[in-house]
């Protein structure tokens, strides 16, 4: 799984990019077949944003979470994106 972290008034620094690769090995996990992920994280003024989009087989999924801290709102935004992965494979599963 390839992962583009860009920042939006916001410099990416290594400790952030290795806790966004740490938390996105946990996706990976769930479901194995993620082609590409691009990450987003921006600052409005006082707001913490983070913003992903997995390419998977078949489609994509989206998913935003904002936050006080750049690391809670990261954690958040796995959390929805795990959430939503765990939906589709049992969709999938279903057929």
């Amino acid at each position: 799984m390839q992962i583009n972290v860009s920042g939006h008034h916001v410099d990416v620094t290594p400790p952030m990019r290795d806790f966004v690769d740490k938390k996105f090995e946990r996706l990976q996990r769930h479901y194995d077949q993620i082609t590409n992920t691009e990450v987003t994280l921006t600052v409005d003024k006082l707001i913490q944003k983070a913003e992903a989009t997995i390419f998977i087989a078949g489609g994509e999924i989206f998913a935003a979470a904002e936050s006080d801290d750049m690391y809670a709102a990261i954690d958040a935004l796995t959390s929805k994106l795990d959430r939503q992965l765990i939906k589709h494979k049992e969709k999938a599963r279903g057929h």
